[in-house]
């Protein structure tokens, strides 16, 4: 026991000790953390790619659509297993061996990527699933309970720990794609991946002291027996991911069955609350759900087809970093850089902008991150019509800048999204309402792979400079669509803040 005495609040601090003004059980989850996303975007980074090289190159043309199909199938279900791990963490495991369970497992996944048939793969990539349900919404909880009630420092601890998360998505496609999977293969790209998240299991273990009483077993689960029940529960998963992963149209079907209940069931909620203000802010909720799908859709392109354009169509600088060159992989580094640099900037501005009350709506926010979404997209347009040069290809600069307009666009709406969330949704039904949340980007992964499949699917002729065109279409068609969104979403937002009644 850490000797940690219960408040009023029924909060038990972390064992003594800080770092930079914060517990040092921050700084254990910042690292395992770390890992944990040096792990998965390392093997995102590469995943699309080798999916349609190593087991659908048969197919020509289409092998790009069903990798697409198959990527966009594997990241909506990463985020619809989040709820059943909370739920595990809460009843049954705590959240230290929670976390410890989903990282062997993640690792062990990423291992079974190297297998050099399909199933062997997809199995990998059902286990990732499982593993990363019962890793990711658990450490991200962890961080909060290190910091009482009304604690100032409990923004700037998730500020900190949201580097660690952008820190390793940074420097893993640079190590496991561009180096050591161009140099080795990908498989091998795929392994450093798996020893990334055993290093970040082995951080999380060492300094497990420093988390003292946070995370651990909820009273009578203590033992071995919870764990292997969990572990056992894990495997028969397994089987029905792997299920949907190898079935796109029924994932489909069960995504929109979910949401549907998702809906039915808020609206109940409001109606039997007897508040026509709650049900008017859960409206809106839904309503702000919609857009969240559809901005997801546009912005996940980034692991698919933008890998896709990137590696055929775009020209890398003509450098060399200690007889390294970079490769197309590296733009999957490009939004957490970003990121890391413009959250600060934007955090900042959001609350100048209220001082001065000029800061927009949550959903004006909202429409200005489709319009980025929308108008990243079209920066590749214009660069396609007017920029290709003699050898086919378009420089990297304009990839960047659609990064760079895409992110700017993730800022307006995702973190002002989780916050809006916790505000519009009743206390006891908050976490439920994340989970919607979640459950409306797993919806818009699976319609990213889709639009994927056309965009990088080619054409009947297999020209490359059809195939551009073919990217050209498609961008022009979401720009299009993400900008008549915005629009709407703009015009209709004194509408929504109506429902939200008072919720900023």
């Amino acid at each position: 026991m850490s000797g940690a005495v219960e408040n009023k609040d029924g909060f038990m601090p972390p064992p003594a000790g800080e770092f930079l003004g914060h517990p040092k059980a921050l700084w254990n989850l910042f690292a395992s953390e770390f890992w944990e996303r040096f792990m998965y975007y390392g093997m995102r980074a590469m995943l699309a790619v080798h999916i349609a090289a190593a087991f659908f190159a048969h197919l020509g043309d289409g092998a790009r659509a069903e990798a697409s199909l198959t990527y966009g199938g594997f990241t909506s279900l990463v985020y619809m297993t989040g709820i059943a791990g909370g739920f595990v963490a809460d009843r049954i495991l705590g959240y230290q061996r929670s976390i410890m369970l989903g990282g062997a497992l993640m690792a062990v996944g990423s291992f079974m990527l190297m297998a050099p048939d399909l199933t062997t793969f997809v199995i990998g990539l059902a286990v990732i699933v499982v593993g990363n349900g019962l890793f990711k919404p658990n450490i991200s909880t962890m961080v909060g309970k290190l910091y009482a009630p009304g604690d100032v420092r409990r923004d700037s601890g998730f500020t900190i720990f949201y580097m660690g998360i952008n820190a390793g998505a940074f420097f893993a496609p640079f190590i496991c794609a561009s180096w050591i999977g161009q140099t080795y293969g990908y498989r091998w790209g795929f392994f450093s991946a798996g020893i990334g998240m055993i290093l970040g299991l082995m951080v999380f273990q060492l300094l497990k002291g420093w988390l003292g009483h946070v995370g651990t077993a909820p009273e009578g689960k203590k033992g071995f027996a919870p764990v292997i029940q969990v572990l056992l529960a894990a495997a028969v998963m397994v089987v029905p991911v792997y299920y949907l992963l190898s079935k796109s149209d029924i994932l489909g079907v069960l995504l929109i069955g979910m949401m549907l209940a998702l809906v039915a069931y808020f609206v109940y909620s409001g109606v039997r609350s007897g508040d026509k203000v709650q049900l008017h802010r859960y409206i809106a909720m839904l309503i702000l759900f919609v857009a969240n799908i559809l901005f997801w859709a546009l912005f996940e392109q980034a692991g698919s087809s933008l890998t896709f354009l990137a590696q055929d169509f775009v020209k890398m600088p003509d450098v060399s970093i200690f007889g390294w060159t970079p490769t197309f992989e590296v733009f999957q580094s490009v939004n957490p850089v970003f990121i890391i640099l413009l959250a600060p900037v934007f955090a900042t501005l959001w609350i100048k902008l209220d001082k001065a009350d000029w800061n927009p709506s949550i959903p004006r926010k909202f429409a200005y991150g489709m319009a980025g979404a929308a108008l990243g997209f079209y920066v590749l347009v214009f660069a396609i019509e007017n920029f290709v040069d003699a050898g086919g290809k378009i420089s990297w600069v304009w990839l960047a800048l659609t990064y760079l307009i895409h992110t700017m666009g993730e800022l307006c709406l995702s973190p002002i999204g989780l916050a809006m969330v916790t505000k519009l949704a009743m206390p006891k039904e908050t976490g439920l309402a994340m989970g919607g949340w979640f459950l409306s980007i797993a919806m818009a992964n699976f319609v990213a792979g889709r639009i994927a499949a056309i965009a990088s699917g080619g054409n009947a002729e297999g020209e490359s400079a059809s195939s551009l065109l073919q990217y050209a279409s498609t961008f022009n068609q979401l720009f299009i669509l993400g900008i008549v969104i915005a629009v709407l979403f703009f015009l209709a937002a004194p509408l929504i803040n109506k429902l939200m009644h008072g919720v900023k």
